[in-house]
């Protein structure tokens, strides 16, 4: 089970390559402004299974959480439509005022969720149901050539 802890750039690095392909409900995403904090249910496939010699393909219930954020914005997603899933393609973390800066979660579409952080505070959790995923997620490049993510 997977239990991570970021808390600079090279950290969400990593957390973001465990999170492509996570899928999310918008309605399973959590501003508390009251706690300055973000968090977020989602099915993240598990990318240690999927390599070997004997793959598995299979999605994994996680929780991600970020703290220390004074403001959540949505960009191209209806916030209303809370059963709607969403495609978590990557965070990435911008510095604008040391130690703060922009989170953003980018999601398939064209939908991203940008997250202004004091500092980098982030939690990805594994929280223990696991299961079989139909395939391996695998990506469209440029030149129209199929690439595993």
């Amino acid at each position: 089970m997977l239990k991570l802890i970021a808390l600079d750039g090279e950290d969400l690095e990593v957390v973001s390559a465990h999170l492509q392909d996570a899928v999310v409900k918008i309605g399973e995403v959590l501003w508390r402004p009251n706690e300055n904090r973000v968090v977020i249910a989602l099915n993240r496939f598990d990318w240690e299974a999927a390599v070997g010699e004997a793959p598995a393909f299979r999605r994994r219930r996680a929780a991600l959480r970020f703290d220390r954020v004074s403001s959540c914005k949505c960009k191209s997603l209806d916030c209303s439509a809370k059963e709607q899933v969403l495609n978590l393609l990557a965070v990435e973390f911008a510095e604008t005022d040391a130690p703060g800066g922009v989170v953003t979660l980018s999601f398939s579409g064209g939908g991203a969720l940008r997250l202004e952080v004091e500092c980098l505070e982030v939690e990805v959790v594994d929280l223990g149901p696991v299961w079989q995923a139909a395939a391996c997620p695998d990506h469209k490049t440029i030149d129209g050539e199929v690439a595993q993510a």
